[in-house]
C-alpha cells in the first residue's frame, strides 16, 4: 500500500507474474510479433498509397485497418516491452489514462472499420453499377471520420473520469498496458459508472456492428445466390472471403477474451494475461497476412513494388 498521497502514486505495470526471470526470453516472440505487425501494416499502407491500381474505395478502408491496427501496437508496445526487457514497472496517472483512451478508443474503431468494410461490399455486390457513385472518395473520407469520432466521443466519459477518482489500493495494474478496467479495480470510490457505461458501448456498438455485418452478409448471400452464372458467384464471394477472415479473427478474440474474464476465475491468472496479448496482437498481425494472401490486386501489388525496387538496384 502507498502511504498519504498514494493518489498521486504512479501505477505499477505487471509482466508475467512469477515468470519474472524468464521476462527477457518471452521478450522475443513479442518483438518479433510486434516487428511484424509494424512491417506487415506499414507495408500495406505504403502499396495501397503508391500502387494506382488499389485507389479504390474497399482499399482505402484497408487502409483505415491497417492504420487502426499500427495504432494498438505503437500504443501498447513501448510498456510491454519497457516491463519485459528493463522492469520498467512505474506508469504515471496521465500517461496511463492516454494509454487506456487509444487502446479501448481504436478497438472501437476496428469494429467500426470492419463494419464500413462490409457495408463497401455489401454496395459492390447488391448494387454493382452505382458502386463507384455511392462511395466516392469524399464518402469514404465522411465514413472514417466518422467512425474515428463515434470511436473517440464515446470512450472518452469513462477516462476522463479516471482522472477525478482516488486511488487507495495497491496500484499494481495486472497488464503491460493501462486498461480502464484495470484502473478502476484501484479506485476507493463509487465506480458504478464506470462499470455500466462500458457495458453499453459493447452493447451499443460493437456488438450492433457485428450484427449489421451479418445481416449485410446474409443479404449479399441472397444476392449470389440468384446469379445464374457459377462461376459469377464464385467471383463476388471470393472478393468477401478476405474481410470475413478479418470478421472472424477480430470477433472470436473478443468472444474468447469475454468468456475467460466472465467465465475463467479458477484459470490460471497467466492465462488471463495470455488473452488480452492474443487480443490485442493476433488481428493486427493475421489481418495484412490475410489481404496478402486472399487478394491478388494485393499480392500483384508487392510483387510489382519489389520487382520495382529490385530494377531500381
Amino acid at each position: 500500500m502507498w502511504p498519504n498521497g498514494s493518489n498521486t502514486a504512479p501505477f505499477l505495470l505487471t509482466g508475467f507474474p512469477g515468470l519474472e526471470v524468464a521476462h527477457r526470453w518471452i521478450s522475443i516472440p513479442f518483438f518479433v510479433v510486434y516487428l511484424s505487425v509494424i512491417l506487415g501494416n506499414s507495408g500495406l499502407l505504403f502499396l495501397i498509397k503508391n500502387e494506382h491500381s488499389l485507389h479504390e474505395p474497399m482499399y482505402y478502408f484497408l487502409a483505415m485497418l491497417a492504420a487502426t491496427d499500427l495504432g494498438v501496437t505503437l500504443t501498447t508496445m513501448p510498456t510491454v516491452l519497457g516491463v519485459l526487457w528493463l522492469d520498467q514497472r512505474k506508469i504515471g496517472h496521465g500517461i496511463c489514462f492516454s494509454q487506456a483512451y487509444f487502446i479501448h478508443t481504436l478497438s472501437i474503431v476496428e469494429s467500426g472499420v470492419l463494419l464500413a468494410m462490409a457495408y463497401d461490399r455489401f454496395i459492390a455486390i447488391r448494387n454493382p453499377l452505382r458502386y463507384t457513385a455511392i462511395l466516392t472518395n469524399s464518402q469514404v473520407m465522411k465514413i472514417g471520420i466518422g467512425v474515428l469520432m463515434r470511436a473517440a466521443l464515446s470512450i472518452m466519459p469513462i477516462i476522463v473520469r479516471l482522472h477525478w477518482l482516488p486511488y487507495c489500493h495497491s496500484h499494481v495494474l495486472s497488464h503491460a498496458f493501462c486498461l480502464h478496467q484495470d484502473v478502476i479495480k484501484l479506485a476507493c470510490a463509487n465506480i458504478t459508472f464506470n462499470r455500466l457505461y462500458p457495458v453499453v458501448v459493447v452493447f451499443a456498438l460493437v456488438l450492433m456492428d457485428f450484427l449489421i455485418i451479418v445481416f449485410s452478409y446474409v443479404l449479399i448471400l441472397k444476392t449470389v445466390m440468384g446469379i445464374a452464372s457459377g462461376e459469377e458467384r464464385a467471383k463476388a464471394l471470393n472478393t468477401c472471403v478476405s474481410h470475413i477472415c478479418c470478421i472472424l479473427v477480430f470477433y472470436v478474440t473478443v468472444v474468447g477474451l469475454t468468456f475467460i474474464h466472465r467465465f475463467g476465475k479458477h484459470v490460471p491468472h497467466v492465462v488471463h494475461i495470455t488473452m488480452s496479448y492474443v487480443y490485442f496482437l493476433f488481428p493486427p498481425l493475421m489481418n495484412p497476412v490475410i489481404y496478402s494472401v486472399k487478394t491478388k490486386q494485393i499480392q500483384t501489388g508487392f510483387l510489382r513494388l519489389f520487382s520495382y525496387n529490385k530494377a531500381g538496384m
